[in-house]
Parts: C-alpha cells; structure tokens; sequence
C-alpha cells in the first residue's frame, strides 16, 4: 500500500486537502477501533516499542506485524489496506554509545523492520551519540550522513516490489509528548527545512541512492504542536504559513508528530497546510483510559466491594511500585504525581496496559459489567457521548461497544482532517 502515500502527496500537490492519520500504537483496543474503518489504515510502531531485542512490548518487527495482522484479520480489514511504518529508527536507543556501536545497531534496526514487511519508514538520525561533541548542535551534514547510511540498509534488504517510503528531517520532537511543561515551541524555519533536504540529498546521493531519494515522501518538521503532561499548544496557521508555502515548492509533505489533543479544526487547518501525516497515539490511549476508567465508576454501583476489579487502584499500585516509566514525565506534590497517574495528558499510564495484573483487573470488570445490563442512567453519567449513540442505535450498550466508540471518536476527528 506504499502507493496509497504517493496518492496522498499527489494529491497535496494538485491543491487537495489530502492526509491520513499516522496510529502510533500496540495498544490492542486501540488498534481494533482502527481496524473498523472504511478505508486504509497505517499502523506505526516506534523504535522504543518494537526493535530487534523486543522493545517495551517485547515484541520484534516481525512480532509486532504478525500481531497487527492478527487484528486485521479478526476485524474483517482487507490486508491490503494495511500500511505499517517504523517511526524513529534510528541511533535513539544508542544514544549514550560511541556513533560506530550505535549506528550498527541503528542499521540493524532497520533491517528488521524492512524486512518485517514494513513498507514507510521514518529514518530519524537525529540526536546526537556518545563520542560527539557536546558543546556544539548536531552538525545538519553529519545527521544527513547518518540518514544515508540508515537508508543504505534498509535498500540493501527492501523487495523491490514494496519498496519503502521514506521521512526524513532533523526537528523531530520528543516521541511521546513533552517531559516538561512548555509555553511554547518554535516552528521549523523554511532556511533550516530547505538545508535538511538539501544535505539529505546530498548524502543519498554519494552514497548511489537515488532510487531511494526518489521515494522520500515527507519531511518531519515542527509545525508550532506540542502536548505534555497539562498542556496543549494548539497550531496556529498564520505562524506556520511560510512553512506552508514552501512545501508547495517542493516534492514532498510534511509530516507533523504530537498532533495528539489537537481540535479537529486544528488538524483539518495543519493537513490544509500540506502536513499531511499526522502522528496520533497517546491521545487513543487516553481515550480508552477514559473509557475504562468509566466503566470502573459504573462497577462500584453495580457490583459488590469484595467481587469488584478495583482496576484503578491496581494501576495505581503497579504504578508506584513501577515508576520508570513515569517519573520523568511527572512532577510536583505527591498529590499532583497521583493525579498526573490518572489523568495525565501525557498518558503514561498507556506503558501498564499490559502488565499481567492490570490485565487481570480488566478482565474483571468486563466480566462484572457484562453480567450485568449497565442502566443508562449509568451511561449517561459517565460516557454522556456513548450514551447519546446507544440512545439513537449507532452502537449497542455492551462495554465493548462502549470503549470502541470512545477510542473512535478520536480517530474519526483524524478522518475528518484529513478527507
């Protein structure tokens, strides 16, 4: 499906609002509500999630493919609608290494998901490594260097007949939202987008990969988006017009990450602006978050106190007793580390999903739920939108339902966006 994106740039360029939304998830609800769409549907997985010694899901790339077409195959999806895509491949992982020991695994990286069947590919050399200098910025050259090694790699195992798209740039935010609260975030320059694709370029070259430049279809730059823990900078077009304009003068699209939060005005207006792959994760995790956390508050008035899953205070104490994958993100009182647990924007909670005890609880609630028919009264305190479409039949009023429709009204404000 790597020609459905040529079609996406090609249309950008004949003056059509054109995108899709880029679903940056193993989430297995959130890829099931992904699934039951009516058209393509391209699946992401990042370098921190899945690479070749298993990630934080403990899947590889050919895992995780087998696990996406799993799902796709269960929902009815047409497998030719699938379009996967690694995301951040690069030394990220390697950072604290020497670049040689780095950049081999980062080869390596890629390699595997080429041939894991993933056919677009975001090459993201990035940070700087161990032996470079830390007193200076990432010489724009010496990343271009890299990226046209990473993509020597990933030429050297592609099947000619899905070879892969490529994303480049060198302004790529934090995958997963800001650590920090932010005020604001600059917007990438037309002089430093027009320098990342002129030294790009140019290494692809000297290393004879013109096939592969020819099949670049985005640039990743900062269109003025952000999210973190309790905040969202929203996008402002009038900022990011210049920007804008540039595309139009190039081949290529933009490709905008931590589009997460952002109003479905917003992410029309940024796909408008030739930002025509829009990253979203975090934001689908938050809405099952939601959701589930809804159907908690329905148990207790439902079920019992010694027969409830207590699922909200079994992630709390997984949490606690778990924190690396939050501390960083959270800060403040130990009220507001409580509070960032639960509802933090940033959604760390989405790395605990899987845990073995978390799974239990869920398993749980469903059961307890199920077993009971929720009394819409319930519905309507909770989940007031998902109330509103049992009430009018668009869904049925099972839990299931309830935690598809809430991670699809997400997903259908990236449809609207984008077409």
């Amino acid at each position: 499906m790597s020609h459905l994106l040529n079609e996406i740039v090609r249309a950008q360029k004949r003056g059509e609002a054109r995108g899709i939304a880029s679903i940056c998830s193993a989430h297995p609800w959130v890829l099931k509500a992904a699934m039951r769409g009516d058209g393509p549907v391209l699946i992401e997985s990042t370098c921190n999630q899945v690479n070749q010694f298993g990630g934080y899901t403990g899947m590889t790339p050919a895992d995780f493919v087998r696990f996406v077409r799993g799902i796709v195959a269960e929902n009815g999806l047409p497998a030719e609608w699938l379009i996967l895509g690694g995301d951040h491949l690069g030394p990220s992982l390697w950072q604290d290494e020497p670049a040689a020991s780095a950049l081999q695994k980062a080869q390596e990286l890629v390699r595997v998901y080429v041939q894991a069947g993933y056919t677009k590919i975001h090459l993201d050399a990035s940070m700087k490594l161990g032996d470079d200098d830390p007193s200076h910025p990432l010489d724009a050259e010496l990343a271009a260097r890299r990226t046209a090694w990473l993509a020597k790699a990933a030429e050297a195992v592609a099947d000619p007949a899905t070879a892969p798209r490529y994303v480049i740039g060198t302004e790529v935010p934090v995958p997963g939202g800001a650590t920090a609260h932010e005020d604001g975030v600059s917007v990438t320059t037309v002089e430093d987008a027009r320098r990342t694709l002129e030294v790009t370029r140019a290494a692809f070259l000297r290393e004879g990969l013109e096939a592969a430049w020819e099949r670049v279809i985005a640039l990743v730059v900062q269109p003025g988006v952000e999210f973190g823990d309790d905040f969202v900078l929203d996008y402002n077009p009038t900022v990011a017009r210049d920007l804008a304009r540039f595309s139009e003068t190039t081949p290529f699209v933009y490709e905008a990450h931590s589009t997460d939060y952002q109003s479905r005005d917003n992410l029309r207006a940024l796909v408008r602006d030739h930002f025509a792959i829009l990253k979203v994760g975090p934001a689908l995790t938050f809405a099952f978050r939601e959701a589930v956390f809804a159907l908690a508050m329905m148990e207790n008035e439902l079920i019992p106190a010694e027969t409830r899953s207590n699922l909200v205070e079994v992630l709390e104490d997984v949490m606690t007793r778990q924190p690396e994958h939050w501390q960083k993100y959270y800060h403040g009182d130990e009220t507001a580390q409580r509070l960032a647990r639960k509802f933090s924007r940033s959604d760390r909670l989405r790395y605990y999903w899987g845990n073995p005890q978390v799974q239990a609880a869920i398993g749980r609630l469903l059961h307890n739920i199920e077993e009971k028919s929720l009394p819409l009264a319930l519905v309507s305190q909770y989940v007031a939108g998902q109330w509103e479409r049992i009430r009018s039949g668009q869904i049925e009023n099972t839990p299931e339902a309830v935690i598809l429709d809430k991670v699809n009204s997400v997903l259908e404000e990236y449809a609207f966006a984008c077409g």
